[in-house]
């Protein structure tokens, strides 16, 4: 499993380079617009270390967040591999989510994924996430991630053209994919406590083994290449649209509702905050402003 679990983390790097890239040059082509006079947005890059309880290598990251841009008020790509020993509270949490048995026998782990969250200048364009990652233990490994939109002014044509990306990219693979997935996300990405989901939805899968690693690495890729297609091209296309302070303040009440849901159920938020990982860099994806109502 050594060369899988390479190749899965090298293959997270080279997307992420491949978005971060793609960012930039997005900025460098906003020549138009209230923010096109300032300097085009660059990334401010940080390595990632996380703490294990006596102090050995538990691996790392990098964190890469571009802020003030032109197009991007907020985004950050986050990519990472870590390691180590689960504690106990993570070990009995997956034990009941998974069905995993032995993890208290031998509870080594292994990590690797990129994280992605982008909050906008404009209100009509909207605010984006994607993950797609590969975890590993003794008793059991899988592959998770997916990506979905989160407008707060919503153009049903913009959901549609980004639902098509990611369905085109799940036929690839297996007809079935799409549908149940796209079903996951609009079960995962719902806030409870606000009886709404958090944007239109995308695709959102984890626990996939189907007992062919190959092919569930292939799938994976596909998910992160569906990504740039799906997100730039309603991104480019409502960038330049004028926004009056009612539309503002819509964004504003909307990134709450995102902040809502990061912090009290997204599950990677609360895994990275229990096994020592960079706080920063699991809390990225929080909005730089945000307001309530």
């Amino acid at each position: 499993m050594d060369a899988q679990k390479q190749a899965a983390s090298t293959w997270f790097r080279t997307l992420r380079d491949n978005i971060v890239q793609a960012f930039e040059a997005l900025e460098d082509s906003q020549t138009t617009g209230p923010f096109s006079d300032r300097e085009a947005g660059r990334f401010e890059v940080s390595e990632t270390k996380r703490d294990s309880a006596d102090g050995s290598d538990a691996g790392g990251g990098l964190m890469s967040v571009m802020r003030g841009g032109r197009v991007f008020e907020k985004v950050g790509v986050n990519v990472s591999t870590v390691y180590g020993t689960l504690a106990p509270r993570a070990q009995a949490a997956m034990a009941a989510r998974k069905g995993i048995e032995g993890m208290a026998d031998d509870p080594r782990f292994w990590a690797s994924g990129i994280s992605l969250v982008a909050h906008m200048q404009n209100p009509h364009t909207p605010a984006v996430h994607m993950n797609t990652r590969m975890f590993w233990t003794p008793h059991a490994w899988w592959f998770g991630g997916g990506s979905d939109l989160n407008p707060c002014i919503e153009y049903p044509e913009d959901t549609n053209s980004f639902h098509t990306v990611l369905k085109e990219h799940c036929d690839q693979h297996d007809p079935a994919y799409y549908p149940r997935f796209k079903k996951w996300a609009d079960e995962y990405f719902y806030i409870p406590h606000r009886n709404r989901a958090r944007g239109v939805g995308g695709i959102f899968y984890d626990d996939l083994n189907t007992g062919d690693w190959d092919r569930d690495f292939a799938f994976t890729q596909a998910v992160g290449r569906a990504f740039l297609p799906a997100f730039l091209s309603v991104t480019v296309k409502r960038r330049d649209t004028a926004w009056t302070e009612a539309d503002k303040d819509a964004q504003l009440i909307h990134r709450g509702l995102y902040a809502e849901y990061n912090l009290v159920y997204d599950r990677g938020t609360k895994f990275g905050l229990e096994t020592g990982h960079d706080a920063n860099a699991v809390l990225m994806s929080l909005p730089p402003l945000a307001k309530w109502v």
